[in-house]
């Protein structure tokens, strides 16, 4: 994927997800998601690559507003969390609704800045509107080649399935085969890798552990 072009798709996504959120404000819709309930019960699949509660740092890549910093503070007691999104106006209106904490932080990025002991991506490779397949994939695993690299311990994301049901699949959505990504994970990141996929949503969450 040439740069220009992957620079063309992001700066689309990004605009999508401000305008999501000028319409809908600070709630799962803001983000593209139906509801909280849905929302939770996705976190809690991701939460399952942390290991250890006790004290550790997570980077969130496309935090949104900084809901799974919500999620993750109110079940862990002691959380580093830096939250990192490419919509400036995301990141302004999470640094705003978090300005009392001082363990979670937020930054316009396309990728952390610090590594962290676990990587979350939610939602990210969900929407790629005009960008063509091919371009998405490569995008998609570049994407898990960042999340490798910024996590000490390990990393989890989701996609929506290519098991989905065919006529509720849009367009401008990707739907990601489940075996396929969980055998690029198992041959280029670690041995210890699970994939979830019964949980009842249209999606497959994927755990990455580190040794």
């Amino acid at each position: 994927m040439a740069d220009a072009s992957k620079q063309d798709v992001l700066k689309a996504v990004a605009q999508y997800y401000s305008s999501k959120l000028a319409e809908h404000g600070q709630s799962p819709r803001g983000v593209d998601w139906n509801g909280e309930e849905s929302q939770f019960l996705r976190f809690a699949q991701l939460s399952k690559v942390i290991v250890n509660s006790d004290d550790f740092s997570v980077n969130d890549l496309g935090c949104g507003y900084g809901s799974y910093f919500d999620y993750i503070r109110n079940n862990c007691e002691h959380v580093r969390y830096t939250g990192i999104d490419l919509s400036a106006d995301m990141i302004a209106a999470a640094t705003q609704r978090f300005a009392g904490f001082d363990n979670g932080r937020f930054v316009v990025a396309s990728e952390p800045d610090t590594i962290a002991d676990y990587g979350i991506a939610s939602g990210i490779f969900n929407v790629r509107l005009d960008g063509g397949e091919e371009v998405w994939h490569t995008h998609i695993l570049k994407t898990l080649d960042v999340l490798d690299r910024t996590s000490r311990r390990g990393f989890a994301f989701n996609c929506l399935t290519s098991y989905s049901d065919a006529d509720r699949m849009r367009d401008y959505l990707y739907y990601a085969n489940p075996g396929a990504m969980f055998d690029h994970c198992k041959r280029n990141y670690s041995r210890e890798v699970a994939l979830l996929h019964d949980y009842g949503l249209y999606e497959f969450t994927i755990l990455v552990r580190k040794s």
